[in-house]
């Protein structure tokens, strides 16, 4: 199915280009997310039509994350966590408790933004997790996990 895409799409393409993509990725994802519709000729002259506009609101969208960007670079983010002896995690922490915990110190971020390259953490310590708040900008914080004993 040919799109066009309304957003930068990471893999994909950027704002405006015309792609092939899988009817199911269109249909499914594309398309309801509002990153895309479908390449018909009425749909590319309207396109052409809206592309000022459209390219004034993703760099406005780009600016914007970029700041968040700049006040989150560097977070330490400390959580505590029912621990055994040997420092490993009863349970883990996970994408989404990271979320939450960023939420609640005034950073709204949703948990498929959080990336966490080795899986769940389920030690104690310091460890290094992304943040991707546009496809353009990610930063790194540290989550420091204390241990609690039972």
């Amino acid at each position: 199915m040919q799109v066009i895409l309304l957003d930068k799409v990471v893999n994909l393409g950027a704002l405006g280009e015309v792609v092939k993509v899988k009817d199911g990725y269109a249909r499914n994802y594309l398309i309801p997310s509002g990153r895309a519709r479908r390449a018909t000729a009425a749909a590319v002259k309207e396109f052409e039509a809206r592309r000022a506009e459209l390219e004034k609101a993703a760099a406005a969208k780009l600016a914007q994350a970029q700041a968040e960007g700049e006040k989150l670079s560097g977070t330490t983010l400390k959580m505590t966590q029912k621990a055994g002896v040997d420092g490993r995690l009863f349970g883990s922490v996970t994408n989404a408790d990271i979320a939450a915990e960023l939420g609640r110190t005034g950073f709204p971020v949703l948990k498929a933004q959080v990336r966490m390259p080795n899986g769940p953490i389920k030690v104690v310590g310091d460890h290094t997790v992304g943040v991707s708040l546009h496809t353009d900008v990610a930063v790194d914080i540290t989550v420091t996990v204390y241990g609690e004993t039972a």
